[in-house]
């Protein structure tokens, strides 16, 4: 609820400064990854702890994402957003300025909670201050772009920013990008209250949590300490005991933090399980085409960078006006259908890059294309699906299930595809074969699986969503402003 209604320009300010919050933390999850062996020797990391830099963030923030979305719903999305950022700022502040390795490490987990709480509020307030129609396809359509396109520009950020300073500036860049939001944020987003009527569900609250955190843990540790050991198995077994206590306390309390209700809803269901394979394939290509082009194509950090433009450039294409166009000509389904089989495609042509004379023209752009096209053609439709079929009251819910379908899924993927590329990298080697050959082998299955991933999302996708939610696709189609 608003003091007044608001006019299109306080709105799309509104928007504009909920995309900048959240572009903070989408690059994120993107721009340490190339200043990693830098933070390495600057604080002495081995190759183990080093991974945690990662995957602290990875952890919590996979972690948090539902009860950020439920405590918005409760006590006031503004509220929580403004939280989120302050967390995330400070938190920010506290890795440029880590001395040791544990600080670092610890920050890197507090900023996983702001990100969490910003991420799932994001997207809620978004489809409060758009009703359905043209303008809220257009801004899904935005808001797609910040998203798809924000964690290729955090490689290209990264690579920049570390390669100009050093890398502690990757995390203190955050800080007046924080404060303006922060500023911004009080004199233009609305002021609402939450449903101070409802309960917040304590005990589901605890063990969807725990679950969630187990899982994303024994994910990202299960590289290091071997899938089939005890430990990790005995993290993937509390995680399903938690989870499986979690759905009963849910069927049986009276103001229950995930209504299952909500996944009889086919929209929702099927869009989540789309989120969970695309970011699988999507993680695959941020990363893993990463360390082709600069373990076997010799690419310094800046290029491969910059090799990431051509897709960021189609994406904003797409995401400014096209994708909005197709949605509001189209629906739904055949636009997110067809942009995940470019994406597949995309994929697939990275299988195909060769170890040696490996051409940028010949057997990276092409690939950056297809993902850039397909990319921007599918965050609009599957953002609009997931949160097409839930009413305002349930909006922050929503947001935090398709958010914490997309972080499970790239946590789960991104660990998965790792381990059949070092896999069969290594099986290589024994085989005599040289290093770059290796690599190339290793990244071309995982490439491939990604593939695989989001082609069967776009079946799922064309087969399963049901058309013109609501009547959101309707409307006249939207001009670019």
């Amino acid at each position: 609820m608003t003091r007044h209604i608001l006019t299109t320009r306080e709105r799309w300010l509104a928007f504009a400064v909920l995309c900048l919050g959240d572009i903070m933390i989408v690059l994120d999850t993107t721009i340490v990854n190339v200043a990693l062996p830098t933070i390495k020797s600057s604080l002495g990391f081995n190759d183990t702890g080093l991974v945690w830099v990662v995957n602290a963030y990875l952890l919590t923030f996979g972690g948090f994402l539902l009860l950020g979305g439920r405590l918005a719903d409760l006590f006031g999305q503004r509220r929580l957003f403004l939280i989120g950022i302050v967390l995330f700022t400070v938190a920010s502040a506290a890795c440029g300025l880590a001395l040791s390795q544990d600080m670092l490490v610890i920050a890197r987990a507090a900023q996983g909670v702001g990100g969490a709480v910003v991420s799932a509020v994001a997207l809620s307030l978004i489809m409060s201050l758009f009703p359905d129609g043209p303008e809220r396809v257009r801004a899904m359509g935005y808001f797609g772009f910040v998203m798809a396109g924000g964690g290729s520009v955090g490689v290209l950020l990264g690579g920049l920013l570390t390669g100009l300073f050093d890398w502690r500036s990757i995390f203190l860049v955050n800080l007046p990008i924080g404060g303006l939001v922060l500023f911004l944020s009080l004199r233009l987003l609305p002021e609402g209250k939450g449903d101070g009527s409802r309960h917040l569900d304590v005990a589901g609250a605890v063990t969807i949590t725990a679950s969630l955190l187990l899982a994303v843990y024994a994910v990202v540790n299960g590289e290091q300490a071997g899938w089939a050991s005890g430990h990790t198995l005995a993290l993937i077994g509390g995680a399903v005991v938690l989870l499986l206590i979690f759905l009963v306390i849910e069927s049986t309390v009276k103001a229950p933090l995930v209504p299952l209700g909500l996944f009889k809803l086919r929209n929702i269901s099927v869009s989540n399980i789309i989120g969970v394979l695309w970011a699988a394939a999507m993680f695959a290509w941020f990363f893993l085409s990463a360390l082709y082009m600069q373990l076997v194509l010799g690419y310094g950090p800046l290029q491969v960078g910059l090799a990431f433009l051509p897709a960021n450039l189609i994406m904003g294409a797409f995401s400014y006006s096209l994708s909005a166009r197709l949605v509001n000509r189209f629906g739904i389904r055949r636009p997110l259908a067809a942009g995940l089989a470019c994406a597949a495609a995309g994929l697939a042509l990275f299988a195909l890059a060769p170890a040696a004379d490996g051409s940028f023209v010949l057997h990276v752009l092409p690939a950056m294309l297809l993902l850039g096209i397909g990319a921007g053609m599918a965050f609009n439709p599957v953002l609009l699906a997931a949160m097409s079929d839930v009413g305002p009251q349930d909006s922050g819910l929503a947001s935090g299930i398709v958010n914490t379908a997309f972080m499970m899924g790239g946590s789960l993927g991104l660990a998965v595809l790792a381990s059949l590329a070092t896999a069969r990298t290594n099986h290589w080697l024994a085989q005599g074969a040289g290093t770059p050959e290796a690599l190339t082998a290793g990244y071309s299955l995982a490439f491939l699986v990604g593939a695989v991933c989001a082609g069967t999302a776009a079946v799922l996708g064309g087969l399963l969503l049901r058309e013109r939610p609501h009547g959101s696709a309707e409307a006249e189609p939207a001009t670019a402003h």
